[in-house]
């Protein structure tokens, strides 16, 4: 038997592949469900070491203080709201069916009052497309639509630190800090590179899977390599 592949060490989890929480400074959560009205001033612009695009610190109309997802535009002393009755413009947060269609929004609820799950990363945004009574048609930065309950609060804009990868590394000691800072899976070792008894493709006289790289989704946990459940394989025609 061989030793147990990435993804196999990946799946079962453990600190090396854990994302590291305690670098996080507060999770970036709506201020206000959709029942009530807040608004608060910026009042400074931070670094988060866990995240990719910068964070607002916010105080509240309350006192209180609180960090939330920056979006393009928005600056210190900036004032932003949250709720159904406030005015739809950059880094106001509002229900999905107060949003005109067309509108930039980010940081969407997966369900009613969660406090924002989608579209977090630094310079991507969705756009609504569709509305019904009761759902709203969102395209998702990957371009396909998804459907959200109308309560959900999404923000408006885009989400700031676009344009973060177009800066090279230039040092291989760069891209190590900046991956292991989020547990990614860094240096990725090909397969066919590997030795026998560490993956599928591994061993042989030169680099080759020696097996058919399409393998069924239900295949053992230790040979879900390669196209797995591919609906296709070879050269498209024209």
């Amino acid at each position: 038997m061989g030793h147990r592949i990435t993804t196999q060490a990946r799946g079962k989890g453990g600190p090396t592949y854990r994302v590291p929480s305690h670098r996080y400074k507060a999770a970036l959560k709506h201020a206000v469900s959709i029942e009530a009205t807040v608004r608060g001033t910026v009042i400074d612009i931070e670094h988060d070491p866990a995240r990719h695009t910068p964070i607002a610190l916010v105080r509240l109309e309350n006192g209180s203080k609180m960090y939330m997802l920056v979006t393009e535009g928005i600056g210190v002393s900036d004032v932003v709201a949250w709720g159904a009755d406030v005015e739809v413009k950059n880094g106001n947060t509002l229900p999905l069916s107060a949003i005109p269609t067309g509108a930039y929004i980010c940081n969407i609820e997966a369900r009613p009052n969660d406090g924002g799950k989608f579209v977090r990363a630094s310079g991507v945004q969705a756009i609504v497309v569709d509305k019904t009574e009761e759902k709203v048609g969102v395209q998702m930065p990957s371009g396909k639509t998804k459907w959200f309950n109308s309560r959900c609060m999404a923000t408006v804009g885009i989400v700031a630190g676009g344009g973060r990868g177009d800066k090279p590394f230039v040092k291989a000691g760069n891209k190590f800090h900046k991956m292991k800072n989020t547990a990614s899976n860094w240096p990725r070792v090909r397969g066919v590179a590997m030795n026998v008894i560490d993956h599928p493709f591994g061993g042989g006289g030169h680099q080759h899977p020696g097996r058919p790289k399409t393998v069924a989704r239900g295949t053992s946990p230790g040979r879900t390599v390669g196209h797995v459940a591919a609906r296709k394989t070879g050269r498209g025609k024209k």
